[in-house]
């Protein structure tokens, strides 16, 4: 955090929404930006980091998903009710399947061509890669919910800790979804939350989940962290990829809820018809739920139908703003201040 003029972080935030042009446009502003690379392939992931080098010269981070183990639950019953949600956009489920999302390639890919930071999700790279990434010339960060995963990632040897509070909007990072709670496993607030791991880690912090503007910011400061993780608040700025519909559904001021429905695995996003339809019977199967809906969620996204997609947000996402982002950044740098 020692080479920030403000200590705001952009999230990685998966699907496209975090582009090239927004990473660069905090980093502009004093921040460091994140491109996010589930559901890229490696070739993806190259183009994109080479876009913002080619943009300029700020430090950035690259975010990666670790993968977990393949599910063993039948997903039959859900693929009808998924079925359901899908015929009034004409759109089948797709073929539920387990895989990698190229883990090791984007790894080897960021050994070969290093970057300022890398950052891990839903799980923690071994110490050999983690030692590898710093000899390499990366700061290495793990994204944890609790404070045992806290421990577990500063055993591997990682630089700084994410801490996601559970008003996080997207993905919960918990390294192992406990299939039964709808947080998939301890929920802990994001102040407590930093209070907790600050008890027992010296690691710089970076505080994530329902940051809104600078008082939030300033919170997490004085509780422990060095850094504030802002996603939500970011989604309706120009430089975001997030889809017209989405944008459209973070102005309707509706209430934001965890759900397995759209991908197996907990996360929190906007209320809509399809989220509640399914919650209840959404089982912990990721990212085989995730493939078995994406036609249904894609063609709600193009027919710009806000309730058939998953539209992730995280508390505070009725305050969202349509700013420039580097506008947004100095000005909570400046509120925090």
């Amino acid at each position: 955090m020692d080479g920030l003029r403000v200590p705001i972080v952009a999230a990685p935030m998966a699907g496209g929404v975090s582009t090239p042009e927004l990473v660069v446009a905090v980093g502009a502003a004093g921040g460091l930006g994140f491109l996010a690379t589930g559901y890229l392939s490696p070739d993806r992931v190259k183009s994109q980091i080479d876009r913002v080098r080619s943009l300029s010269r700020c430090r950035f981070g690259v975010n990666l998903f670790v993968p977990g183990e393949p599910a063993v639950a039948d997903l039959t019953a859900y693929r009808a009710l998924v079925a359901e949600q899908g015929r009034p956009l004409g759109a089948s489920p797709g073929e539920p399947r387990w895989e990698d999302d190229d883990y090791h390639a984007k790894l080897a890919l960021l050994l070969d061509d290093p970057v300022p930071v890398v950052s891990f999700t839903f799980g923690l790279p071994s110490a050999q890669d983690v030692r590898r990434l710093q000899q390499a010339g990366s700061r290495v960060v793990g994204t944890v919910t609790t404070p045992a995963e806290a421990a577990a990632a500063e055993s591997v040897g990682v630089d700084a800790l994410c801490l996601q509070g559970i008003e996080a909007g997207g993905h919960r990072a918990v390294f192992t979804d406990d299939g039964h709670t709808e947080a998939g496993g301890p929920a802990h607030p994001l102040l407590d939350l930093i209070r907790l791991v600050r008890g027992q880690s010296a690691l710089p912090l970076i505080a994530a989940g329902g940051l809104t503007d600078g008082r939030d910011l300033a919170a997490a400061l004085a509780a422990g962290a060095q850094a504030g993780q802002f996603g939500t608040a970011l989604l309706r700025t120009p430089e975001a990829g997030t889809r017209p519909a989405h944008r459209l559904a973070l102005t309707q001021r509706r209430k934001t809820a965890l759900t397995r429905a759209f991908t197996g695995r907990p996360a929190r996003g906007l209320v809509n018809e399809m989220m509640l339809a399914l919650t209840d019977q959404a089982p912990a199967a990721y990212p085989e739920v995730h493939h078995l809906t994406a036609p249904v969620r894609a063609a709600a996204g193009a027919a710009e139908d806000p309730e058939r997609m998953s539209a992730w947000a995280g508390l505070g996402a009725d305050t969202t703003s349509d700013r420039p982002a580097a506008e947004l950044v100095t000005a909570w740098d400046a509120e925090a201040r």
